[in-house]
């Protein structure tokens, strides 16, 4: 079982990748396991216990990573049990999912894409990861253009202050760049390059 992060801002193009690797892997005959973050939310009362604009509410609060941790990484870390599930929250209704358990063929590999993934407590599940280098005057307006209720395209719209600041904190106390084992500008999504591979 290999398990490898994709992280990014949002609208870094994290989901894009980590969908073309799966299918890349796939057509290579090996078994992949993809899995959002984004399934994984922790309820809304959580997400904006801080206030509904607060960076550190949003970096800090977003995600229910003893559930993340439960229901996927430790089953699928050496020694576990093999047997995962694919969500356990819906973030649109705000309620809990209850996603039957799979279980993991072997030689697996796991692609997880997501926020702050390269938070100290959850690097140790990860045997390869990558980090999307974008800056936010794309990334606003790539995750707007995804339709209605993303947000504004304007990265200095008051509205885009909780997720750019939030950001902005996980860059500070995780500093992905440096944890990441390959960081590419993913400015565009045509053409991406690797700035660092290690």
């Amino acid at each position: 079982m290999l398990r490898v992060a994709i992280d990014g801002v949002d609208g870094a193009g994290k989901t894009t990748l980590a969908d073309e690797l799966a299918a890349a892997l796939h057509d290579l005959g090996r078994p992949v396991i993809r899995i959002s973050a984004d399934a994984f939310h922790a309820p809304r009362a959580v997400r904006y216990q801080l206030g509904r604009d607060s960076p550190q509410g949003f970096y800090e609060a977003s995600y229910d990573l003893d559930t993340l941790r439960r229901e996927v990484l430790q089953p699928l870390s050496p020694g576990g049990s093999g047997l995962y599930r694919m969500a356990a929250f819906d973030v649109e209704r705000d309620l809990p999912v209850s996603a039957a358990p799979q279980k993991a063929e072997p030689g697996s590999i796991l692609l997880l894409d997501g926020l702050f993934l390269h938070r100290p407590e959850l690097r140790a599940f990860w045997d390869d990861s990558v980090f999307l280098r974008v800056p936010f005057e794309v990334s606003v307006p790539r995750g707007a253009a995804r339709g209605p209720g993303y947000g504004s395209p304007d990265p200095q719209a008051a509205s885009n202050r909780r997720y750019i600041e939030g950001n902005r904190l996980y860059f500070a106390h995780a500093q992905p760049e440096e944890q990441a084992g390959v960081v590419l500008d993913y400015t565009s999504l045509s053409r991406p390059w690797v700035l660092y591979a290690r």
